[in-house]
């Protein structure tokens, strides 16, 4: 007898959908898992919030579900929908592998439970790390820019290692909030939003480091 897979279902909507209705993301999701004879463990919606938002409360509870083993399987309409950036969808992909926990993007054709899938994945990847080495450069020739002009270079006030840490704990769980992250490394909430903020804007790197003319304080 085949072990139950316990599916749940995520989809998301935004203010820019113009009152997309998530069923129509959400119907073909529960016929395909009819006919692959998966079990609808959850449905998981976030309705009229952005993909560039930090906080998805849906999605937050679908990936504290995973985290949980309270499901084997995440399908949704298309990655755009659970990823707001290539570099938060790898991470969220790279966590959901570590848990065991599978992932289906319907219109992507997506499958990373078979090694096609987990083949596109490693390329999905190498895009991921193709960006971060770009906003490295970036930032490196910030500093440089700014050592030919005769300007003092630095780090932040805030300890470099703490900086690393937030960054560190921020990419390992990219689905905890602001409020949760502080609360877990111990620093205030003002200390971990302004250096994500610097972090994904490309003006502090996984170091710490930036220059003062980039406006970092």
């Amino acid at each position: 007898m085949e072990k139950e897979v316990r599916a749940a279902l995520y989809a998301r909507c935004s203010t820019l959908d113009k009152g997309q209705d998530p069923e129509l993301q959400l119907v073909p999701l529960r016929e395909y898992c009819q006919r692959r004879d998966f079990t609808i463990a959850g449905e998981y919606i976030d309705n009229g919030i952005s993909g560039t938002k930090d906080r998805r409360p849906q999605l937050d509870r679908l990936l504290e579900a995973a985290r949980k083993r309270q499901i084997d399987l995440i399908i949704v309409w298309k990655l755009d929908r659970f990823g707001r950036s290539l570099k938060q969808l790898v991470m969220g992909l790279e966590e959901l592998s570590s848990l065991g926990v599978g992932f289906i993007s319907y219109q992507d054709n997506l499958d990373l439970t078979t090694p096609q899938g987990r083949l596109m994945f490693h390329i999905i990847g190498s895009m991921a790390e193709f960006e971060r080495e770009l906003i490295r450069e970036r930032v490196k020739a910030g500093i440089e820019n700014a050592r030919r002009k005769g300007k003092r270079l630095g780090r932040k006030s805030v300890a470099p290692v703490e900086i690393e840490k937030i960054i560190h704990a921020h990419q390992k769980a990219p689905a905890l909030s602001i409020r949760q992250l502080a609360a877990e490394l111990g620093f205030k909430k003002s200390i971990v939003h302004k250096t994500l903020v610097n972090f994904k804007s490309g003006l502090l790197d996984e170091c710490g480091y930036a220059a003062e003319h980039l406006g970092v304080h």
